[in-house]
């Protein structure tokens, strides 16, 4: 159970920045005794993986706060994040020595990890497409500036559920629905902006 909660965040970070939750799952897994990857997933913790993963996530960390550049760098993601989300989920409920840590024994995730990419890659294409949505709108109703203060607040969100999720998996499970409130509030308030913009035309002079 709490594997599966493990991954279900970590899918749910990589929805936002597909880089950060396999950054702190693989440094984590290097460095601590508080991941420990499977065999199929170890290159996670590996030096050269660190390392590209890394400039990968910087070079994100500044286009996803250029506006427009950031739509073209979400379109890149739509393939990317996904795929994070379902290694990461995979990664965390395969870990047979993770469920004997937590004393759940093996879960049906780690003997079908099918299930657990559809899970993930699900649950990070559901948070990548609201982010998709939210941001050109926003962008253009603040021309532009939303960008860099929408992407920081998405890297901090991303970063503290991965390790939340990590540490503490029923915690992370609230910060996911805080995320999910969050991101319901910025759909409304999307499509509330776009209903104005295409009533004014119609309006009385």
């Amino acid at each position: 159970m709490f594997a599966f909660l493990t991954g279900l965040g970590l899918a749910s970070a990589a929805g936002l920045n597909a880089y950060i939750p396999i950054l702190v799952v693989g440094l984590l897994a290097r460095y601590s005794d508080l991941v420990e990857l499977p065999s199929q997933f170890a290159w996670m913790s590996g030096g050269w993986a660190l390392t590209i993963v890394a400039v990968l996530c910087a070079a994100e960390f500044v286009l996803d706060k250029v506006p427009v550049i950031d739509s073209a760098n979400d379109l890149v993601m739509t393939l990317i994040r996904p795929a994070a989300g379902g290694a990461v989920m995979v990664a965390s409920t395969a870990a047979g020595d993770l469920d004997a840590a937590v004393g759940t024994g093996t879960t049906l995730l780690a003997e079908q990890p099918w299930i657990g990419w559809v899970l993930g890659i699900g649950t990070a294409l559901a948070v990548h497409t609201t982010k998709v949505t939210v941001r050109p709108v926003a962008n253009a109703g603040t021309l532009g500036t939303a960008a860099p203060v929408l992407s920081t607040a998405e890297d901090f969100f991303s970063l503290g559920l991965s390790v939340v999720a990590i540490i503490a998996p029923v915690l992370g499970l609230i910060f996911m629905l805080f995320l999910m409130y969050c991101t319901f509030r910025l759909v409304r308030a999307a499509h509330r902006r776009r209903a104005r913009g295409r009533a004014a035309p119609g309006r009385p002079g």
